[in-house]
């Protein structure tokens, strides 16, 4: 008759868990998941245990044996059992089969889940520290940014008509659409503002510059630029601005800006939205900021 290390673990139901926290390598964050594994595989017959063994860190021994006994080969071992490659890595293969196997029989507990309570719970707070949301953006102008940012690729279709999602939402189709883009990023991506408004006020560059220099509907001029203020670009310096975008990083005299309707052949009519590396001998520039809510 086999020992119980010389065939495959018995498996079961795979526990509920919140989902997989992480690949887990050897110097890999310190965290609650290689608490849950040690756990796990102590119960299953591969570990020393019990509380002296189960720190935070997922050690090149847990990882890939400590010894040749059975109780110190670790994840390594798990996965010999099952006739896979020995690489010690939790991928979320690795993290599938600990949830279902059963513990060996002869073992303590056995025929229980290899994975207890304790285990999961572990590893349920792993995946909310691994997984956590990021908080929102403070405020409107950067999630401004953050919404032009995921348009990075789109283009107007046919190529050369001017028509898009942006001009078909805000009531201008077919018409140049970088004021639009903008008004649609703050209005629609960063949940408004004080200055754009839908079908009005700025599908035309010159007006959001002097309305700033009025400090009208929330709009003023600024020397020092942060995340998400616009940057309105006359490229002919004839006193005319035709061209907008947001600042993303840099200095007032370099810098880099999400712009739609441009391309490297074409600056203001270009027809897809782009990061552009921009300094201030390609252009008079000036900065806006929006007004928060």
């Amino acid at each position: 008759m086999s020992e119980w290390w010389e065939e495959p673990y018995k498996g079961g139901p795979m526990v509920a868990v919140p989902g997989f926290p992480r690949e887990l390598h050897v110097g890999d964050q310190d965290g609650l998941d290689a608490v849950a594994y040690k756990r796990t595989v102590w119960r299953a017959g591969r570990w020393q245990g019990p509380a002296s063994r189960f720190d935070d860190t997922f050690s090149q021994a847990f990882s890939t044996g400590a010894g040749p006994n059975v109780i110190d080969t670790g994840i390594a071992g798990v996965q010999r059992q099952q006739g896979w490659d020995d690489t010690g890595v939790v991928t979320e293969r690795e993290f599938n089969l600990l949830r279902s196997i059963r513990v060996p029989e002869g073992k303590p507990h056995a025929h229980e889940m290899a994975m207890d309570a304790n285990a999961q719970n572990l590893l349920a707070e792993a995946f909310a520290q691994f997984h956590a949301k990021p908080p929102p953006k403070a405020t409107t102008r950067e999630r401004a940014l953050d919404g032009a940012i995921s348009w990075l690729g789109y283009k107007e279709s046919p190529a050369g008509s001017n028509s898009t999602t942006f001009g078909q939402w805000y009531g201008m189709d077919r018409q140049p659409w970088c004021a639009m883009a903008v008004t649609y990023w703050f209005e629609v991506e960063a949940d408004g503002s004080p200055s754009f408004a839908r079908g009005s006020r700025y599908a035309y560059v010159p007006y959001i510059v002097s309305d700033a220099a009025l400090a009208k509907n929330g709009l003023t001029l600024t020397n020092s630029p942060k995340p998400g203020d616009l940057v309105c670009y006359d490229f002919d310096r004839d006193g005319t601005f035709d061209h907008v975008g947001l600042f993303e990083a840099g200095t007032p005299s370099s810098f880099r800006a999400i712009e739609g309707n441009t391309s490297t052949s074409n600056n203001s009519n270009g027809g897809e939205v782009m990061r552009r590396d921009r300094s201030t001998s390609q252009a008079s520039i000036v900065f806006v900021r929006v007004a928060e809510p």
